[in-house]
């Protein structure tokens, strides 16, 4: 039906919101109509607080009765932090439940529409699921993978390079690139750097509020929940007195001896001891300890060789590429340390977007599984 597809965009647009607060959670939407008129809306918000069908149901008060509702995800059936939603439907009377897709969180996964099914609510799934998914596409692939969602940011010429052959990088481009940059960490929940870029750049990788470019409320919604940051440094090169680390509290993945490990927590950092090899951090087994804490995106911003590293053991699921017009010329540093030999060694790459952002330009890319 032409009106469910609506009535599930509105959904969607309301899960939005929820883009930048509510990790671990998924970001869920629910509309709730009756005769068709919108009588409740609502959008998870923060993980803890009510879910979406909670504050749909609520605005929606006595007209939820004999109504359907709209949700971009499968209603919740256990007791997490909050009560099951499906609970919350059932006893509000609701006549028709419409998800998105089912939850690929295995205490739930069908649960939720079962239980509907058997309360003698009629139940449909799949509307407008390709939409839902990519919304969702951290909490999916933690759920599914037991890995979060990893986009690999990188800024560059149009020949290329990342930075001189000096070191020097800032800035390839322009403001509003940098803009969107600290969007995507605003989403993110772990953004990940290397030793080389702090050492070289003294970044912070932190959200400013000035340069998030959202409105009011999104930008309350960004701030108050900043992403963890996470500095991979296999042979702990890097001082605690860098602005990295003055910035406030923040992770170290390393493979060296964890006999610092206190010295780290002194200043009320985390030391994550992990396997590797040669000073180099087993980044698999990183994301996997990352995905066992709730992370559903990561965000890295590093230099060639972690950024490397991170391509060619096939960890990337998006890479965010900002492209200023200018060039940097053949000492310049590449954009990726990724030695190939054969043209036929080249990653297959599929660009599913390419716009214009302000001076500079962004191509969206995902890599292609090899025939």
């Amino acid at each position: 039906m032409n009106s469910d597809h609506a009535f599930m965009a509105r959904a969607l647009e309301l899960a939005r919101k929820g883009l930048y607060s509510t990790h671990p959670n998924p970001r869920v939407g629910c509309v709730i109509v009756r005769d068709g008129e919108v009588v409740g809306e609502g959008w998870h918000a923060r993980a803890g607080e009510p879910h979406a069908e909670v504050h749909a149901l609520r605005q929606a008060g006595e007209r939820a009765r004999g109504a359907t509702a709209y949700v971009t995800l499968e209603p919740c059936s256990h007791h997490g932090r909050t009560p099951p939603c499906a609970d919350a439907l059932i006893n509000a009377g609701v006549a028709r439940v419409v998800a998105a897709m089912q939850d690929p969180n295995p205490q739930v996964s069908g649960n939720g529409l079962l239980r509907l099914m058997h309360a003698g609510i009629a139940v449909q799934s799949g509307v407008l699921e390709a939409e839902a998914r990519v919304l969702n596409a951290g909490f999916i692939k933690r759920m599914e993978h037991g890995l979060p969602f990893v986009r690999v940011k990188l800024a560059m010429s149009l020949d290329g390079r990342t930075a001189m052959a000096s070191g020097e990088s800032q800035w390839i481009t322009g403001a509003a690139a940098r803009s969107a940059v600290q969007r995507l960490r605003a989403r993110s929940s772990v953004v990940v750097t290397g030793a080389d870029t702090v050492l070289a750049d003294g970044a912070r990788l932190t959200l400013r509020e000035s340069e998030l470019g959202l409105n009011p409320e999104q930008t309350f919604m960004a701030l108050s929940r900043q992403p963890q940051r996470l500095l991979i440094d296999g042979r702990l090169r890097v001082p605690l007195h860098v602005p990295f680390f003055q910035a406030g509290a923040a992770m170290v993945a390393t493979c060296a001896a964890a006999s610092a490990r206190f010295r780290y927590l002194d200043d009320g950092h985390e030391l994550l001891a992990l396997p590797g090899s040669n000073g180099h951090v087993d980044l698999r087994r990183l994301l996997m300890e990352l995905a066992s804490r709730g992370a559903n995106e990561v965000l890295v911003e590093a230099g060639p060789r972690l950024a490397g590293a991170f391509a060619r053991q096939g960890l990337v699921d998006e890479y965010q590429l900002f492209v200023a017009a200018k060039f940097l010329g053949s000492s310049a540093r590449p954009l990726l340390d990724m030695p190939l030999a054969r043209m036929a060694d080249a990653p297959a790459l599929k660009i599913v977007d390419m716009r214009a952002v302000g001076e500079d330009w962004l191509i969206v890319a995902v890599p292609q599984p090899s025939e």
